[in-house]
């Protein structure tokens, strides 16, 4: 009889170390994804900055500021909720950030054409900032995707995965870069 207690205890105990454990990984994982969000305002917020610059000294590529503009507005428009980071909503995010990240580097193609914009103090502060939080996002997404591969082994792994997908757990999305670059890469730009 006192080993059927000492192996049920056992046996607790070890299913409130994986409880935690999941816990503890399904919460970095919401954090790392909490880091990405942060970066991603900052880079919306530069951004009508930026426009509201070129804007003086490029009036007649209104197409291109209109593009930026609107590539923003979608961008921002997408919300993601940590918990339900499914590959059909991280796909969704991904090819808005990707249209904005392309519509950024349309812009910066800009200042090659305008030597008065490229000498300007405001565009080049900006431009320096916008490409600073490029960085920081990317290393977001790194530290996100750590996050999200070690989550998602446990979820996988024994003994873990007999007890996981009973407690709610389910794998999170990876936030890849596609072929054209989402984030953190100047696309090819001509006009």
């Amino acid at each position: 009889m006192l080993i059927f207690w000492i192996v049920l205890g056992l046996l607790v105990l070890g299913f409130i170390g994986i409880y935690n454990s999941l816990i503890h990984s399904r919460n970095r994982v919401d954090e790392a994804w909490s880091d990405i969000e942060v970066q991603l305002k900052r880079r919306y917020d530069l951004i009508p900055n930026l426009v509201n610059t070129v804007k003086g000294y490029a009036q007649h590529e209104q197409g291109t500021l209109t593009k930026v503009t609107e590539a923003r507005a979608k961008a921002t428009a997408i919300t993601m909720d940590p918990t339900k980071l499914n590959v059909e909503q991280m796909a969704k995010f991904q090819a808005a950030q990707g249209e904005l990240s392309q519509a950024i580097g349309r812009l910066f193609a800009l200042s090659e054409q305008y030597p008065d914009l490229k000498a300007n103090q405001n565009f080049m502060q900006l431009q320096s900032d916008l490409t600073d939080t490029e960085d920081k996002i990317q290393a977001s997404r790194r530290f996100y995707n750590g996050n999200v591969r070690d989550f998602n082994t446990k979820l996988q792994t024994f003994p873990t995965n007999l007890f996981a997908s009973m407690l709610g757990f389910t794998a999170r999305a990876f936030f890849d870069i596609d072929e054209k670059g989402v984030i953190g890469q100047t696309p090819n730009v001509q006009f």
